[in-house]
């Protein structure tokens, strides 16, 4: 095998298993690091979800979102945003018999059709095209009730986090304060502003 071959088997190898390692020590991740490891950050209903293996062998969910806002990105009302992550929905028999038990890990976010959500995106990797959620299930929030909510109950969401004086309105002070669901006015309030004020940026959120 060449030189070029083996490193790019190597690469695909270590782009198929990092995500898994990742997920393995996954940590909870607050708003600002959420934000800053996003491509594009998106509301709205899921309208799909279906599973395959890509010509490449590769396990992949497949999901796909109507957009109703979006904080970060070029993506219209009403358009469709699919992506694919890492791994199955469940485990698939081969046409050759053999099964593949490739199911996507555990710390991954797990995806069904008509939930309403927020989610935050890695940008794809760049030999698979896979790509899933900035800090995996940490940045896939649901809307119901009118709460918002990620599979950790939002753990570590506002933690460490600094926000310059008068930046917050008294509603998105107290969901600051609070802890588990959060109210989807006040979160997708401060959340638009953040993005589109660039506070990251400007040191209004530190």
């Amino acid at each position: 095998m060449k030189l070029r071959s083996k490193i790019a088997v190597l690469l695909s190898a270590f782009t198929l298993f990092a995500p898994i390692a990742q997920a393995a020590q996954l940590q909870s991740q607050n708003l600002k690091q959420l934000i800053a490891d996003s491509e594009s950050i998106i509301s709205g209903q899921v309208q799909s979800v279906t599973d395959g293996i890509s010509e490449q062998g590769m396990p992949y969910t497949e999901v796909t979102i109507k957009v109703g806002e979006a904080a970060l990105g070029n993506h219209a009302e009403g358009s469709e945003y699919t992506f694919r992550q890492f791994g199955l929905l469940k485990p698939r028999t081969l046409p050759n018999g053999n099964k593949m038990l490739a199911l996507s890990p555990e710390g991954f976010p797990r995806w069904n059709q008509d939930e309403v959500v927020v989610v935050f995106m890695h940008k794809a990797a760049s030999l698979t095209g896979l790509r899933s959620t900035a800090g995996l299930a940490n940045g896939k929030f649901v809307l119901q009730g009118g709460k918002v909510v990620n599979e950790f109950n939002n753990q570590g969401i506002f933690d460490n986090l600094e926000f310059a004086e008068g930046a917050l309105t008294q509603s998105e002070q107290t969901m600051v304060e609070t802890q588990g669901a959060y109210s989807a006015p006040a979160f997708m309030s401060l959340l638009g502003k953040a993005v589109s004020e660039q506070w990251i940026s400007n040191g209004k959120m530190k």
